[in-house]
């Protein structure tokens, strides 16, 4: 059974709207963890350490964290996997490009393949910048606040982080309308309701995120 579903194009959209969601419950968290950094370095330091002793002693040091992680990479592979053959049939079903385009598809909607791409690159950055600190040069273990501060203390930072988070920003916009729909919460008396949700959302996750390496370049983090 779980074969069929996978194998069916409604399976492959459930998938991707669960994933997603999952992914955006966690943005949510992220950003505003991440926010703690305009209270200092020891409140941003100290909230790095307690993410690593969430669930103590019930849960092992890190396990908490390494299980969330587990759930990510689940979400992100289903998404991205799922996102890819849906891709691959839609150019199957229809090989030559239609000779008019749709006028209503909004920018967000003709970029969310792009979009997921440049997504899934950052994601990789991301991890080998703050959490290996494998692309780093400057990188301190045990020392989060004087890492995201020396990131965003360069030119080549800012500009991949905010151009990721800009996609990011049109990703959520376009996905949370289309996940609800998939998922059958959608209908004609909310559509507006939850486009005008999946607008905010997309916009305070942008301006959350972005907010980080602006207060960097501005000094008010430093």
């Amino acid at each position: 059974m779980a074969r069929t579903v996978w194998e069916s194009t409604v399976g492959k959209k459930t998938v991707m709207a669960v994933s997603g969601l999952i992914m955006l419950l966690y943005l949510v968290v992220h950003m505003i963890g991440n926010l703690k950094i305009f209270f200092g370095a020891g409140e941003f330091n100290h909230y790095a350490h307690w993410l690593r002793t969430v669930g103590e002693p019930f849960m092992h040091y890190e396990w908490t964290l390494w299980l969330v992680r587990a759930v990510l990479v689940a979400a992100v592979v289903a998404h991205a996997v799922s996102a890819y053959q849906l891709s691959r049939r839609d150019i199957r079903a229809r090989p030559s490009k239609y000779v008019h385009k749709r006028p209503r598809a909004s920018y967000a909607t003709r970029t969310m393949r792009w979009g997921g791409i440049i997504l899934g690159l950052f994601i990789v950055w991301h991890v080998l910048d703050l959490t290996t600190g494998t692309v780093h040069p400057g990188f301190r273990p045990g020392h989060p606040y004087q890492n995201v501060v020396d990131t965003f203390s360069t030119w080549y930072g800012n500009v991949v982080y905010i151009v990721a988070m800009l996609a990011l920003g049109l990703h959520v916009r376009h996905g949370f309308w289309s996940a609800a729909q998939t998922l059958g919460v959608g209908s004609r008396t909310r559509d507006r309701a939850l486009k005008t949700v999946a607008n905010v959302l997309a916009l305070l996750l942008t301006a959350g995120f972005v907010a980080v390496p602006v207060g960097v370049m501005t000094g008010v983090v430093s």
